[in-house]
């Protein structure tokens, strides 16, 4: 008896030593508008390693925020957009591969999403380095209702409250890999959702992005 009590202090001294190890990762959007604290999630490491590690290497410095929906979202990561021409089509650039979907996190506003490209990819893998971050709007229960029945889903109280208080973009769930959120700044977002745009949502004034890990 006394030799499994010993065991069984050992299996959660252990466990205590391996959480405190786990350091929450941070990144940080720095814009001309402000900047964008970003909490990484732990639950989709794909997406959490491939975001870090191309901005340990400056991938997206200079990058552009390139597509902007006021009441949707901002998008960027394009690596065509650096020095783009005015008025060129952005969009299509990627690192050159696809990362698998870790879909499950809604997208309240500060949601930071992967882009994807839509028919012919059933699988709904992300681009490797094109994201997007949620503005949406306030949803109500009504609307929260119809999402339900359509994507086969059901949001618990607290992510209602957070649809109904803080806003987002329920019609993207379960089709897009949600993988980070912004925890500082997240006034940022209506800042820059809110530049004149052209015809194909290129900012006028480019936005440009520095993106560094904290």
């Amino acid at each position: 008896m006394k030799q499994l009590l010993n065991i069984c202090l050992v299996i959660c001294l252990l466990a205590v030593i391996s959480s405190c190890g786990k350091k929450e990762a941070h990144v940080l959007i720095e814009t001309e508008y402000g900047n964008m604290k970003v909490l990484l999630y732990d639950e989709t490491p794909i997406h959490k390693e491939n975001f870090l590690k191309l901005a340990k290497e400056g991938f997206y410095d200079d990058l552009l925020f390139h597509r902007v929906m006021k009441g949707f979202m901002i998008q960027g990561g394009d690596p065509q957009s650096k020095g783009a021409a005015p008025g060129a089509m952005l969009g299509g650039g990627g690192p050159g591969y696809l990362l698998d979907a870790e879909i499950g996190s809604p997208h309240f506003k500060g949601a930071l999403a992967a882009a994807r490209t839509g028919p012919g990819n059933p699988e709904k893998k992300s681009s490797g380095s094109q994201f997007y971050v949620v503005q949406g709007g306030p949803v109500d229960d009504n609307r929260l209702n119809q999402f339900e029945q359509m994507k086969g889903i059901k949001y618990s109280e607290a992510q209602r409250t957070m649809y109904k208080e803080l806003g987002g973009r329920p019609d993207l769930d379960m089709d897009y890999t949600v993988f980070g959120e912004v925890v500082e700044g997240i006034e940022v977002i209506d800042k820059i959702a809110d530049v004149e745009t052209d015809r194909a949502n290129r900012p006028a004034k480019d936005v440009k992005m520095k993106i560094s890990v904290l």
